[in-house]
């Protein structure tokens, strides 16, 4: 027993594997909106390449990345995370339209 908190250790275990049931529950839920997210940018590529556009958009990455961080803040979520997990994300798409562009996908 944990006398500081007044739990035992079974209670402690118990409580960390609901936790973790949660945590991977929310995991996959992310990894399927990141699925979706990708078939609307592909889609996007596959219009940018047919209209002769550039594969990234400066503008509207720099509008992403302000709105998101906004929502980092009022979510409580570091907003220089929520940046970089952008950023990568944004890399991954740019690299998927260059190669729709030239027909690699």
């Amino acid at each position: 027993m944990n006398e500081a908190r007044g739990t035992t250790d079974d209670d402690a275990v118990a409580e960390l594997q609901g936790i973790r049931q949660s945590i991977d529950n929310i995991d996959a839920a992310v990894i399927h909106m990141l699925a979706e997210r990708f078939k609307y940018t592909q889609r996007v590529g596959y219009l940018k390449a047919a209209a002769g556009m550039p594969a990234a958009d400066p503008s509207r990455e720099q509008t992403q990345v302000a709105r998101l961080r906004a929502l980092a803040e009022e979510s409580h979520l570091d907003p220089a995370f929520a940046e970089k997990f952008l950023n990568f994300i944004v890399a991954e798409v740019i690299h998927h339209h260059e190669r729709i562009a030239v027909g690699e996908l």
